[in-house]
């Protein structure tokens, strides 16, 4: 990777894959592409939300081609079964809590209709997108004390410069027996001489204690912690700048699976591990002026470069997530230990 390219896992000397990063090593890399968190931290309440801005411009106007694979569906997410038929993105991307995807949805809606007043009335209606994992262990999270403007105010943050780890909606959250949280990674190639990006934000909440193995082959267990059921999630959002259709997106979406494998993950029973990918080229316009669209493509056959890159950032993205996330106590003096911790007493 790029010396250039600094992030939390490369600061422990551990590569994931290949590939160069890119300048900043995050999903933000894509032009475009912005992210923002509301953290929430009071009593028992480790909770949040973190909104992903796919481009600047009206997202319901200008929608995006996208797609999502559901590797294993125990989840609560909204949105997912119109972006699967229809392939296309048209709000941000909310990442919370699993009792948080009400309030993300109505807040969406509204920022929406704010926009384009038309939503309902003289058009269709709008397909918010959130997606989650459950916070619970470390945070209250019956007491369902996120609010809409906690969305309109993770929106408002939304930058291209952002912090990883235990922030929005990764304040809460566990990653086989350590903290986990919001990561991300980025890398970039070339394709007929022209440089595109792949970058991914991931929300890691899952894998069991011991389970992990780092990219050097060590594997990191929490101390006092026995191994448990599989019960976490983790969300995977890929962007990319290379001109893709929707079946395209969903192979690469497919191939985050691949990133949380190398991590040892077996996508357990009650683990909910989705991926949504999108690209920021071609956009698709909601009032369309004629009856046919001319798009540029990517060539099947050159597509390997993507799924690699997909893995790659996907693996990183939760390294990252885990090691920037500091010890935490939460809810009944419930704790996560750091794995950055573990990676300096080990190192």
């Amino acid at each position: 990777m790029s010396s250039k390219s600094r992030s939390p896992c490369s600061s422990y000397g551990l590569a994931c894959g290949t590939l160069e990063a890119g300048k900043g090593n995050t999903i933000a890399d894509v032009a475009g592409v912005t992210v923002g968190h509301f953290t929430l931290r009071d009593g028992d309440l480790r909770t949040g939300f973190t909104a992903l801005l796919p481009h600047q411009g009206n997202l319901f106007c200008e929608k995006l081609t996208a797609a999502v694979e559901v590797i294993n569906g125990f989840g609560k997410s909204a949105g997912l079964v119109q972006v699967d038929e229809l392939g296309t993105l048209e709000t941000p991307v909310l990442l919370t809590n699993t009792f948080g995807v009400g309030t993300g949805v109505n807040a969406l809606i509204r920022r929406a209709i704010s926009e384009n007043p038309e939503i309902g009335r003289s058009t269709g209606t709008v397909n918010p997108v959130v997606l989650e994992c459950n916070d619970g262990y470390l945070s209250d999270i019956q007491a369902m004390a996120l609010t809409e403007a906690h969305v309109v105010a993770a929106i408002e943050a939304a930058s291209e410069s952002f912090e990883q780890g235990s922030v929005g909606a990764g304040t809460g959250m566990s990653a086989f027996g350590f903290k986990g949280g919001i990561g991300s990674a980025s890398r970039v190639y070339e394709l007929d001489g022209r440089r595109f990006t792949l970058g991914a934000l991931v929300l890691a909440n899952f894998g069991r204690p011991g389970d992990l193995v780092l990219p050097d082959g060590r594997r990191p267990h929490p101390k006092d912690l026995k191994r448990a059921e599989e019960r976490g999630s983790v969300i995977v959002v890929l962007a990319t700048d290379v001109p893709l259709e929707s079946r395209q997106l969903k192979r690469i979406a497919k191939r985050a699976g691949a990133g949380l494998a190398r991590l040892g993950a077996f996508y357990g029973n009650g683990s909910g591990d989705i991926a949504l990918a999108f690209t920021t080229a071609g956009r698709v316009a909601h009032f369309a002026s004629s009856d046919f669209v001319v798009r540029e493509i990517l060539v099947e056959d050159r597509i390997d470069i993507l799924f690699q890159a997909a893995a790659e950032t996907t693996q990183e993205a939760v390294l990252n997530a885990m090691i920037a996330s500091p010890a935490m106590r939460g809810r009944g003096r419930n704790k996560r230990p750091s794995l950055a911790d573990w990676l300096a007493a080990n190192g």
